[in-house]
């Protein structure tokens, strides 16, 4: 019941999102993020000192995961919360399902959350008869589309405001059919006035987490609506669901990454809410959750930490690897073909669900650096999406025409005098060729790059040749 993987047909995935018009129009808003998340570092004279910080503070969470883990657990039972542990997906929604029946649960509002993405939750809810309802707006959206999220801070970013004038009209039939939804105000107040009512009737409260603080057993989130904290507030139950490298040690720890986040995701110098919940209602609190379960979920993490992916257990899920990556912009997040799109999908696609399945997706890359460039953390994602390459090419999954290019490469990369001499006569040949309109429209051997582009003619010689004679030149 997990979601259900198409990453094994990322091209066919891509082909149709190249050719979809309205797919296309809506992705230009994708790209609205970079100049907001350029405008909000400038402003910030230390930010890259912070992300130096946040890295450092990630790096040492997750040298000492075990302990701040426990630590975190310790503070939560303090406090009259409830911690339980998850090895993979369906251990997780079996803790959440029977919390809900144990609670007689009927409705649950939910908060917006990639980790219950992962684990399939909503689908098992439904199974069970109980009825989830998603309250942040762009998954209130899609989930009326029956579609799962195409960016992991903005999950209907594919979605047009006509889109979601129909997908209102046919979902809110008791409502007047001749009223206005022309403009996105109207559209907005018919939500609030939709989820109001799933708020006042929910028996229980979902929410992911930004981040858990060991120092206090404090569960963060951040968003830019509110439904998270009437989430947390009016139902019985608050269950928060996170994976284990959400976990940071202190509340200053915390801010820290919060002054980084909100920036590299939407510009914000910081989210409009940002909220901390401790532990179940206290005798004198005015409200809040009657119990408080946090599930904190593995499902394969353990098993990156100490290896050549851990550093991808530093993201703080901000979305800027994919706001600044050209192939993400250009095909939109479902051609990944799983929960995680853009280049951070890229890495920690396979390695949770293994590189057979996920293979193809580090080969979505330009290897621009963008992404790197950008990451609040620090992530070396060019890096590890090379790695992902040579494990899928040693395990013979890529494709036999790949495996048989490489190999004919290494053969000539392998014996320096042969390689220069072949280059040399190719780049000459191509250049005599071409020289005509200096470009190609088709070529042999290289269908996938001439399909879509011309190749430009090379210069009479290789770039070894020229760099050659240029420094016997100097000398």
């Amino acid at each position: 019941m997990t979601a259900v993987a198409t990453t094994p047909h990322f091209k066919e995935n891509v082909h149709d999102a190249l050719t979809d018009a309205r797919l296309q129009g809506a992705l230009v808003h994708a790209r609205n993020f970079t100049g907001r998340r350029a405008a909000a570092a400038a402003r910030l004279p230390e930010f890259e000192a912070l992300r130096d910080s946040a890295r450092a503070i990630k790096d040492h969470t997750l040298a000492h995961l075990d302990l701040y883990l426990e630590a975190y657990e310790l503070k939560v039972t303090e406090s009259g919360g409830h911690v339980h542990y998850a090895e993979d997906a369906e251990a997780a929604r079996t803790i959440i399902l029977d919390l809900c029946r144990g609670l007689g649960a009927r409705s649950v509002t939910k908060g917006k959350s990639m980790i219950s993405e992962e684990i399939g939750l909503n689908q098992a809810l439904e199974a069970a008869g109980i009825e989830a309802v998603e309250t942040d707006l762009g998954e209130y959206i899609i989930q009326l589309r029956g579609e799962t999220p195409s960016h992991i801070i903005a999950p209907a970013i594919h979605v047009s405001k006509r889109d979601v004038e129909q997908d209102f009209r046919k979902a809110h039939r008791d409502l007047p059919p001749d009223r206005d939804l022309s403009e996105p105000e109207q559209l907005l107040a018919e939500a609030r006035a939709v989820l109001r009512a799933k708020f006042l009737a929910a028996d229980v409260g979902i929410t992911g987490a930004n981040f858990l603080v060991a120092e206090t057993g404090t569960s963060v989130i951040v968003t830019n609506e509110g439904n998270g904290d009437l989430t947390q507030i009016l139902p019985r139950a608050h269950i928060v669901i996170a994976s284990i490298e959400k976990v940071v040690p202190t509340l200053e720890d915390a801010a820290q990454l919060l002054r980084v986040l909100a920036r590299s995701a939407t510009g914000q110098d910081a989210s409009v809410y940002t909220t901390f919940s401790t532990g179940p209602r206290r005798p004198d609190d005015p409200d809040g959750p009657a119990e408080y379960h946090v599930v904190i979920l593995d499902n394969g993490r353990s098993s990156m930490l100490g290896g050549a992916f851990e550093d991808m257990l530093r993201c703080i899920r901000c979305g800027a690897c994919m706001n600044h990556c050209p192939v993400y912009q250009a095909v939109g997040g479902h051609a990944y073909g799983w929960v995680y799109p853009g280049p951070m999908g890229a890495v920690l696609t396979p390695s949770l669900i293994g590189v057979a399945e996920g293979g193809q997706l580090p080969n979505a890359s330009t290897f621009c650096g963008r992404c790197e460039e950008v990451c609040p953390v620090r992530i070396p994602l060019p890096n590890m999406m090379r790695h992902w390459r040579e494990c899928e090419f040693e395990r013979a999954l890529s494709p036999a025409t790949v495996r048989a290019g490489l190999g004919l490469w290494a053969f000539f990369a392998r014996r320096p005098t042969l390689y220069r001499f072949a280059t040399d006569l190719v780049a000459r040949a191509l250049h005599l060729a071409g020289r005509g309109k200096g470009r190609f429209a088709s070529i042999p051997l290289a269908g996938g790059w001439t399909r879509y582009r011309d190749l430009a003619a090379p210069e009479r010689t290789t770039f070894q040749s020229q760099w050659r004679a240029k420094s016997g030149a100097v000398k």
